[in-house]
């Protein structure tokens, strides 16, 4: 798809960079200017936007050049766009409306900002990135470093097609590849930055293998009720340690497939056991995203969803394990305490009594933002995360 210029862009590109910079997100001089030439509207020639439909739908509906206000207000604002739907679960229920699960987006400006500075490359750094996307990031970093020294991987072969021609659009031509990045680049390594713009659920040993001692890694890693940045140094004998950044962002999970993610196999829920008041509220866990990421430290593979009642249409907020294992606390606008807090569970296992524990320890250490914890890779492949200030530790 040919990307159409607009009279605009210069102005727009130089107010989006400003208000990032003034946000604090953009604060050294390099990343500014990289930002300053490389245009967003053309790595994102369509998007879509989530809305309801006439009957009640949510749908996904695509935007671009055709409504050309729209397009150019929503390409430079400091915002995530959509960019490509999974194809085996899209359906066109409109002109230009799909329902279906994103695969690929164009990340917030703000968070790609500040995960460009938390990487802390220099002149003469060879980089990967995982997740081509669009090619936008690829630019910013050619735009920094040369196209040379990027490379970058994306599972698409069709997303890396686009991105390379829209690179060579604006004068870049960094080394792109199609394939899992969960493997690396082995032709490419090593690398002194390795950069992923998709969620892991643990390090890879390809990237450990692929970097230099001394080298940093930043991505996203998911422990499946919350995940985050995590910035690593790896050193000789091949140790990832490092923390959870300030900077806060999730991505989408990486896949070994082009098109679909993997669907996880759950056992049926279990039988509900009972109910009982609790002092910890769904209020709470949905309000405070460190004590999410400690809740995923404590109860490793469990995840955190949405529940509604079939009869009644009353939201909760549910703990589940692969298990059937649950419970759930309901969804009110004001924080309930004490006995008019009620959780219901079923399952061989009280989920929210470990969520208990882990609000009664948050709180009791005057509750720690993620970056008070670590988190580390072994040699051997061993994860855990830990609090920095005593040590204590949390297997993964």
């Amino acid at each position: 798809m040919s990307v159409p210029s607009f009279d605009g862009a210069s102005a727009r590109l130089h107010a989006l960079v400003e208000k990032l910079q003034q946000s604090g997100a953009i604060y050294s001089a390099a990343w500014a200017e990289a930002f300053a030439g490389v245009p967003r509207h053309v790595f994102v020639p369509q998007w879509y936007g989530q809305e309801t439909d006439d009957r009640g739908i949510t749908v996904w509906r695509r935007n671009d050049a055709a409504d050309r206000d729209v397009w150019q207000a929503a390409v430079y604002s400091d915002q995530t766009l959509v960019t490509a739907l999974d194809p085996d679960t899209a359906e066109r229920v409109g002109e230009r409306a799909w329902t279906g699960i994103p695969t690929s987006s164009s990340t917030l400006p703000s968070l790609m900002a500040q995960m460009l500075e938390d990487l802390s490359v220099a002149d003469g750094h060879r980089v990967l990135e995982v997740g081509t996307g669009t090619g936008y990031n690829a630019a910013l970093l050619c735009a920094r470093l040369g196209d040379r020294l990027v490379q970058s991987v994306d599972v698409s072969p069709a997303l890396v097609e686009a991105a390379r021609g829209r690179l060579a659009s604006v004068g870049y031509r960094p080394h792109l590849a199609a394939g899992d990045g969960q493997g690396g680049l082995l032709g490419r390594a090593p690398f002194d930055r390795i950069m992923a713009t998709c969620s892991v659920p643990r390090v890879p040993a390809a990237w450990i293998e692929q970097i230099r001692p001394g080298g940093v890694i930043l991505t996203d890693v998911s422990m499946g009720i919350e995940g985050g940045l995590v910035r690593l140094t790896v050193d000789k004998e091949r140790r990832a340690t490092g923390h959870f950044t300030t900077t806060t962002g999730r991505f989408m999970p990486a896949r070994s497939d082009a098109h679909a993610y993997r669907r996880p196999e759950r056992a049926p829920y279990a039988p509900r056991a009972g109910s009982r008041p609790t002092t910890l509220t769904a209020v709470d866990i949905r309000e405070h995203y460190p004590f999410r990421l400690l809740l995923a430290f404590h109860i490793p593979g469990a995840e955190l969803v949405y529940h509604v009642d079939d009869e009644t249409g009353a939201m909760s907020l549910q703990l589940q394990q692969h298990d059937g294992a649950w419970a759930r606390a309901p969804i009110t606008g004001e924080r309930a305490a004490g006995p008019s807090a009620i959780v219901t569970y079923g399952g061989s296992t009280d989920l929210w009594r470990q969520a208990e524990r882990a609000w009664r320890w948050w709180n009791d250490h005057g509750r720690p933002a993620q970056d008070r914890f670590g988190y580390a890779r072994e040699a051997d492949g061993r994860h855990y995360a830990w609090h920095l200030p005593d040590g204590l530790r949390w297997p993964l």
